[in-house]
């Protein structure tokens, strides 16, 4: 078995055999990441910087690549950043809105424990319960986001048209 072939890929060289690019081919798509450079990364000799992970994500068309290195790689985001799994946009809209749809059933508690400013000790477990929900909720929201960002980046949505009503809303 070969030397490769014994250690798992990490995703930096996952995504570059995905879009089956030479280390070579690679550095020249990612402009200032030398192929020594490169080998270094994905091979785990040497961490990703953040400049190299955002030319990777946007050289690459995955920006999930930020969201990776940001809650595995990068000391704060370890500790404040979740992964966010990708899916199919079906499977984001529908863990969405059953978050969505518990938390309406949990608001009016939400609004009872800390309406005096102060969460008691009978009422803690509720809080807890209701902030786990409304983490699931952010962490959809991330990855509707990020689902967003690889249609635009791959070109499946039109960058111009978004950007449009994007300026709409503001």
């Amino acid at each position: 078995m070969a030397e490769s072939e014994k250690v798992e890929k990490n995703i930096f060289r996952q995504t570059r055999d995905d879009l089956d690019l030479s280390r070579e081919k690679a550095s020249e798509l990612l402009e200032f990441i030398t192929p020594e450079r490169l080998e270094k990364i994905e091979s785990g000799k040497s961490p990703a910087h953040p400049e190299e992970v955002l030319m990777m994500s946007k050289k690459y068309k995955r920006p999930d690549l930020c969201n990776y290195y940001c809650s595995h790689e990068c000391p704060i985001g370890k500790q404040y950043v979740p992964e966010i799994q990708m899916d199919n946009l079906p499977g984001i809209v529908l863990q969405m809105l059953a978050s969505l749809n518990s938390m309406d059933k949990e608001k009016n508690r939400l609004i009872e424990i800390t309406a005096d400013g102060k969460i008691e000790k009978d009422e803690l477990r509720d809080f807890v319960k209701i902030q786990k929900e409304l983490e699931k909720i952010s962490v959809t929201v991330e990855a509707l986001q990020l689902w967003s960002e690889k249609m635009l980046a791959s070109g499946v949505i039109d960058m111009e048209e978004y950007n449009a009503y994007v300026g709409e809303e503001s």
